[in-house]
């Protein structure tokens, strides 16, 4: 979905440097002294307009999360999210995810969230979705061992490439929904995109996997 450009968000981006990590290749090795506490830390990619991400640190303040979007337009209103509620245990980066390496050292992140990424539904674009095996890689280098995914979208076909991919590179499924919303699941905090794809009658599905 196009954004709309706001010319401005780069500029209150760098206001708030509490929350949003200007350079977050300095924190690497050394993420829980950017934390009031020092607690398990799990990231999102893709974060969007974080509703997600600033939902989960609202419920988990034993939790310390960290919303990458490289969309400046996109990633400021979920700063306005963070001001409104005086969220201490969350931080935003306006970088690339395809660069973790650079931010995070090996074992730092205890989980990855990857919600409703884009599908890139053309197979020659394949590598491109956020759980091909290139990208799997990166998370590994930088989760901790038995670390998680937890992934959630309404595309079919990108959830089935997904599980596949997921199942080649040797994690472990450990929990498979494909009809979260009348599945049971207690907890779930929905994102924008999902609360819209829902409220047409779209299927969500959802899983989480663990490295081993």
């Amino acid at each position: 979905m196009r954004q709309r450009n706001k010319p401005w968000a780069k500029e209150k981006l760098n206001q708030y440097p509490q929350y949003v990590i200007a350079a977050p290749e300095q924190n690497k090795g050394r993420w829980h002294e950017a934390f009031e506490k020092k607690q398990p830390l799990h990231i999102e990619i893709g974060t969007g307009k974080g509703r997600f991400i600033t939902g989960m640190a609202k419920a988990n303040p034993d939790i310390n999360y960290i919303g990458i979007e490289l969309q400046d337009s996109v990633i400021v209103t979920a700063l306005d999210k963070i001001i409104e509620d005086e969220l201490t245990n969350i931080k935003l980066m306006n970088v690339n995810a395809a660069d973790l390496a650079e931010f995070f050292e090996k074992g730092e992140v205890d989980r990855v969230y990857l919600n409703f990424s884009d599908p890139w539904p053309k197979t020659r674009h394949a590598k491109r979705r956020l759980t091909y095996k290139t990208f799997l890689k990166n998370y590994e280098n930088i989760l901790v061992k038995n670390g998680e995914i937890h992934f959630k979208t309404d595309n079919q076909g990108l959830f089935e490439f997904s599980l596949m991919s997921f199942s080649e590179y040797g994690l472990l499924l450990k929990d498979v929904s494909l009809d979260l919303h009348n599945s049971g699941f207690e907890g779930n905090i929905m994102t924008e995109y999902e609360e819209k794809f829902s409220s047409r009658g779209n299927r969500i599905y959802r899983c989480e996997v663990q490295y081993r």
